[in-house]
C-alpha cells in the first residue's frame, strides 16, 4: 500500500468512534471490562459481572430470518445481554427488538429443558436519534399486566438508549465516549484503552483490516459515482445545447429530471 494511501487510511481510522458498529465490535471483542462498564451504566447495576462477551454473533434460524448480533454477553448469573448500535432509525424498530428477543429465547432453551429454565435476557439498542420520541435518555421496556400494572415476570427486557442525551451523568458521559474520536478525551478508561490501541498502535493494523477494506471499497464506489456524475454533466451540457428538453435528456441518460436540472445548475454556477 503506497505511503499516501496508508496515511489516508490512518486518517479514516482516527475519525472512527464507537457509533461505528464495526469499530465498536473491535473495541468490545473479548473485552470484559468494557462490556461490564457498558451494562452496569445502562442498567444501573454495579453487581453485573460479565464472564463472556462475543461480537458479530450469528444466530441461525432454520425456519425464518436469522440475525447477526453486534454484542452478545453473558454474566455470572446466566443473564444474556444483546447490545446493538443503530445509527439509522429504520434499523431499530420495536419489532426488531421483539424479534431479537425471541431469537435469543429460541436458541437458549435447549431440547428437553423446561420453560422455567429460560435465562433472563436484555436486548439493548443504542440509537443515534430519539427513536421512541419521548425525549428521554433511556427507555426500559418490560411486559406488564394492564389491569394492575404488575410485572409479568417473563424475564425479557428491552432497553433503548437515546445517544443524543450527553449530559453530566454516568450514562450521558458514556454516550459522549461513544461519539469521542480521541481516546485521550474519553471519560472511561475501559473504553479508552482499547480505542487507543486500535487507533495508535502499529500492531493493531491487522485487527483493523476489515474496516480498512470497507473504507477502500466505499472510496472506490465514490470514485466511480463521481466519474459517472462528471460524465453526465458533460452530456447534459451537450444535449442542452442541441435544444433537447429536460425530459428527453433524463430519458437518454436514465436519470431523473431533478438530477438533470441539478447538473445544469452546477454547470451554470
Amino acid at each position: 500500500m503506497p505511503t499516501q494511501e496508508l496515511t489516508e487510511v490512518q486518517q479514516i481510522v482516527q475519525e472512527l468512534c464507537l457509533m461505528n458498529n464495526k469499530f465498536m465490535n473491535k473495541v468490545f471483542e473479548n473485552n470484559i471490562p468494557a462490556a461490564e462498564l457498558l451494562l452496569r451504566i445502562i442498567l444501573k447495576n454495579d453487581k453485573i459481572k460479565v464472564k463472556e462477551v462475543k461480537v458479530q454473533n450469528f444466530i441461525q434460524n432454520l425456519y425464518g430470518h436469522s440475525a447477526q448480533m453486534d454484542i452478545l454477553a453473558q454474566d455470572e448469573a446466566g443473564v444474556y445481554f444483546n447490545v446493538e448500535v443503530q445509527r439509522s432509525d429504520e434499523g431499530a424498530p420495536a419489532k426488531r427488538a421483539r424479534f431479537y428477543s425471541s431469537l435469543l429465547d429460541s436458541n437458549l432453551l435447549k431440547a428437553g429443558k423446561q420453560y422455567e429454565q429460560l435465562p433472563v435476557t436484555y436486548v439493548i439498542f443504542i440509537t443515534e436519534n430519539d427513536v421512541l420520541q419521548g425525549n428521554m435518555p433511556l427507555y426500559d421496556i418490560d411486559r406488564v399486566i394492564k389491569q394492575n400494572g404488575a410485572d409479568f415476570g417473563d424475564g425479557t427486557h428491552i432497553v433503548y438508549v437515546n445517544s443524543k442525551v450527553q449530559d453530566d451523568t454516568p450514562l450521558g458521559r458514556l454516550m459522549q465516549d461513544f461519539y469521542c474520536k480521541d481516546p485521550a478525551r474519553m471519560h472511561y478508561s475501559e473504553l479508552a484503552a482499547k480505542c487507543g490501541y486500535l487507533k495508535n498502535v502499529k500492531e493493531s493494523e491487522a485487527d483493523m483490516q476489515d474496516i480498512i477494506e470497507q473504507y477502500a471499497e466505499k472510496r472506490a464506489q465514490k470514485a466511480v459515482a463521481k466519474a459517472e456524475r462528471e460524465k453526465n454533466k458533460e452530456l447534459v451540457i451537450k444535449l442542452s445545447c442541441k435544444g433537447m428538453s429536460v425530459e428527453e435528456i433524463a430519458n437518454i441518460l436514465d436519470i431523473t429530471e431533478a438530477q438533470v436540472r441539478e447538473l445544469a445548475e452546477k454547470r451554470s454556477a
